[in-house]
């Protein structure tokens, strides 16, 4: 049978377009993707690779707004868009827009089929108030089915009384052809790329936002514990931008070993892995961390916290990297140490890291998707 699928999400972010290109390609697949907006310039500079859609798409007319820590975004057009194109099934990315209820609304007076594609885990700090747990409740109770990353938003589903019949997994992914490709070149070129984004000899690398929520404080206690021979031989290399970058600035500037870079596109950033030992990630709160297959994909060891949703899928304890607990700098600064060290263990884990995100591609997130909205519009069809 075939389905018409229409996929609602925020923005054009690129991780996602690899996958929407997949997920077109699925046998009886006919993908519409709707775009709430191009893009979110107050969070990221994504740049938008349109070249590389292949995929039905539209952007809706938006308005956004931030109130505190809330997103506010509205949207005109998404009824109308969804009556035009007739969907077999809904998958929305998900709940905390407008637009999310619009949708939800539409598809149950229309009896169509609505998955939520939902990566939150129970693990993430980023939960609001009373009333937003109680409407978030409510979405949750209103979806036919859901779509998981992983096994810790597998399981964050699960809290809400929803059986496993009803979850479906897309593993998350990022385009690993294109970041394998680029960090093989700039190993090829390892001279000529170090001089040209001026990188030193050895470093190890964090990327993504500068807040307080992703550990960059303990990043950066954990460094300053290293002695002083392992800190005169590898730098600390913070890429990305955020409300912190002028205070961090601030401290690279009494420690010449510590450098704090601007955020970087997907083909550049990618050099910075292939040329880094390791990467960390020591957040606080994270529903997945798609840095860690980014870093992953290049070959690299990882270092995340147990608080980041693709732990439990992507890192094995001492495998291919190490899991540490968030704010613990002193736990931090011993898998550094540990890495930094032997060599051969670097390039065993990195090895086994690749291993590991070849099963996290792009093709095999969409078959989840794929999956998903044919057994749900096979159901309503009987």
């Amino acid at each position: 049978m075939s389905c018409r699928l229409v996929l609602i999400t925020e923005i054009i972010a690129p991780y996602r377009i690899p996958v929407f290109n997949a997920l077109a390609q699925q046998p009886g697949i006919d993908l519409h993707v709707v775009f709430l907006a191009e893009t979110d310039p107050g969070l990221r500079d994504w740049h938008i690779y349109r070249d590389e859609i292949s995929f039905s798409y539209e952007v809706l007319p938006s308005w956004r707004s931030r109130v505190r820590s809330q997103n506010l975004l509205l949207n005109r057009g998404l009824i109308s868009a969804l009556s035009r194109t007739a969907p077999d099934v809904i998958v929305c990315g998900g709940y905390n827009y407008v637009a999310s209820w619009q949708a939800l609304s539409w598809a149950h007076r229309n009896q169509v089929p609505f998955l939520l594609w939902i990566e939150s885990t129970a693990r993430d700090r980023r939960h609001g108030s009373a009333h937003i747990e109680f409407l978030k409740r409510r979405f949750v109770e209103g979806c036919d089915g859901f779509i998981v990353p992983g096994e810790s938003s597998r399981e964050y589903v699960r809290s809400y009384g929803i059986s496993d019949g009803r979850i479906s997994t897309a593993p998350n992914a990022v385009a690993n052809d294109i970041f394998e490709r680029n960090a093989r070149n700039a190993i090829a070129n390892a001279e000529r790329e170090r001089q040209r984004f001026g990188l030193p000899q050895r470093f190890l690398l964090f990327a993504g936002r500068l807040v307080r929520e992703k550990g960059v404080h303990d990043l950066i206690e954990a460094y300053e514990s290293l002695d002083a021979a392992t800190k005169s031989e590898l730098a600390l290399i913070m890429v990305g931008d955020g409300p912190l970058r002028h205070e961090l600035e601030a401290k690279a500037q009494t420690n010449p070993a510590i450098q704090v870079r601007k955020f970087v596109q997907r083909d550049e950033l990618a050099k910075y892995y292939a040329l880094a030992e390791m990467f960390i990630l020591p957040t606080h709160t994270d529903t997945w961390g798609l840095v860690v297959n980014e870093a992953m994909a290049c070959g690299l060891p990882v270092i995340v916290s147990s608080a980041a949703g693709c732990v439990a899928d992507l890192v094995k304890d001492g495998w291919n990297g190490f899991v540490v607990e968030p704010g613990q700098a002193s736990q931090v600064s011993l898998a550094i140490s540990r890495l930094a060290h032997d060599s051969e263990l670097r390039r065993t884990m990195g090895s086994r890291s690749r291993e590991i995100i070849a099963q996290y591609s792009p093709q095999n997130c969409a078959r989840g998707i794929s999956v998903a909205a044919l057994d749900f519009a096979a159901v309503h069809h009987v």
